[in-house]
């Protein structure tokens, strides 16, 4: 299964007016690309998602009122933007881990992505009631981010109604960037250039990390600027 990591409106991803990078080659292409056809109950139409996208978040910001830093308030008409890139569970999850061993250097890093990676020891101590994490935005099974400030992440059912665990564009944003200082110290250009290494089997977690890195920064740069969700899309 892929992941992908969505940016832009949240009327547009339920409604699917958008493309991942695999849609995009094929399309460039003019290769037909074959995706799972959408549940008949499904609701796609956006002029319909739109209303209840902005009830949930009207309700959601009236249950956060003074624990964010500003209103919970984005881009859900028509011309919105929209940015995605795919970094890949491998990638994605190589990332996680090299967030948890960084505060945990007592215990080894593995030097590849184990299969069984969100039971990894250094993430289970990164994720308990008790610890406090410095990247508690990438390695607490967060799968929305939301254009605002705020330190907790927390678990809420998102615009369709799903439990999911919901953290903050802004903080995750600092946390890549605490990460970066913390473990490589790369410059732009150099975690831009990790995007054009891609992550394959033959990669230790280092470098996949890496890969998934330079995707997410890029990402939540993009959030961050044009003030808009980021979601995990698999």
């Amino acid at each position: 299964m892929a992941l992908d990591v969505y940016v832009g409106s949240l009327t547009r991803y339920y409604s699917g007016d958008w493309e991942n990078v695999a849609e995009k080659v094929a399309r460039e292409r003019g290769v037909q690309y074959r995706v799972p056809k959408a549940p008949r109950d499904r609701l796609t139409d956006a002029e319909r998602i739109r209303p209840v996208v902005l009830a949930w978040r009207r309700k959601l910001g009236e249950a956060l009122a003074g624990r964010v830093d500003a209103a919970l308030d984005w881009d859900e008409s028509a011309q919105a933007p929209y940015f995605t890139d795919r970094p890949g569970w491998d990638g994605f999850g190589s990332l996680v881990l090299w967030a948890a061993y960084s505060e945990h250097p007592a215990l080894r890093r593995p030097l590849q992505l184990p299969e069984e990676w969100d039971d990894d020891a250094a993430l289970v101590r990164s994720n308990a009631d008790s610890f406090k994490s410095r990247y508690s935005h990438l390695v607490r099974n967060i799968e929305l981010w939301l254009p605002c400030g705020f330190d907790v992440s927390f678990e809420a059912e998102d615009a369709a109604g799903r439990k999911t665990v919901i953290g903050s564009v802004t903080t995750l944003r600092r946390q890549l960037a605490d990460l970066n200082q913390a473990t490589w110290k790369a410059d732009a250009g150099d975690v831009a250039a990790w995007r054009g290494k891609a992550s394959d089997d033959s990669f230790d977690l280092e470098a996949r990390a890496r890969f998934a890195f330079s995707i997410m920064s890029a990402l939540v740069e993009r959030a961050a600027d044009a003030r808009l969700p980021m979601k995990l899309d698999y």
